[in-house]
């Protein structure tokens, strides 16, 4: 069980409460040592993964927990992006990235109940939303209003803030794309009288 691809996910849930507390300090680089965290998080995200396939180290503890670390994380991530930017068009977006989290959840554990569980596993699409997700809260979390994004990219504020934005919006909409693409595979199990 405790095989280094899970070890890296349970870091990765470890990180959650690092990631708030720095996020939170009362110092003027609080929102980059945040975004570090989180692209830290991110990384051993793929990397866990790729661990588990490469030295065959797959196990169902792994199945079970890294999915539950990655949301964890996310809507973390997205209760502190709300909290910060206190917009309408940051909040409404992450309300809708939670509630397909917590829909696609409920629907894979009703697909369980089935046996149909696979009809429903991560699509291109998914992958796709997670990326962009993943990249827009970097960019939101960090915020960079000093001259750290200058010295590491050499592009100014806007165009680093326009980036994160876009790839905001983008994630809501494969968001959106990916539940309703889930939903129509689900439906006809869904729909099956007792």
């Amino acid at each position: 069980m405790w095989t280094i691809p899970n070890q890296i996910t349970v870091f990765r849930i470890i990180l959650i409460p690092i990631f708030i507390v720095v996020f939170y300090l009362p110092v003027s680089w609080n929102h980059f040592g945040a975004f570090l965290v989180f692209w830290l998080a991110s990384v051993s995200d793929a990397l866990d993964g790729y661990l588990a396939r490469k030295l065959n180290q797959s196990s169902a503890f792994g199945a079970f927990i890294d999915p539950v670390a990655d949301k964890l994380m996310v809507v973390t991530a997205l209760i502190i992006i709300v909290e910060d930017y206190q917009v309408w068009w940051i909040s409404i977006p992450a309300i809708i990235m939670i509630a397909r989290e917590i829909f696609i959840s409920a629907l894979r554990e009703f697909m369980s109940s089935r046996g149909k569980r696979n009809e429903i596993a991560v699509s291109d699409m998914g992958k796709y939303k997670t990326f962009a997700q993943m990249l827009s809260l970097q960019g939101l979390i960090w915020h960079p209003d000093y001259d750290i994004p200058l010295i590491l990219f050499n592009l100014p504020y806007e165009i680093l803030m326009g980036l994160a934005y876009i790839l905001f919006f983008v994630a809501t909409i494969l968001t959106i794309w990916s539940m309703l693409s889930y939903f129509k595979v689900a439906w006809p199990e869904l729909k099956v009288e007792k």
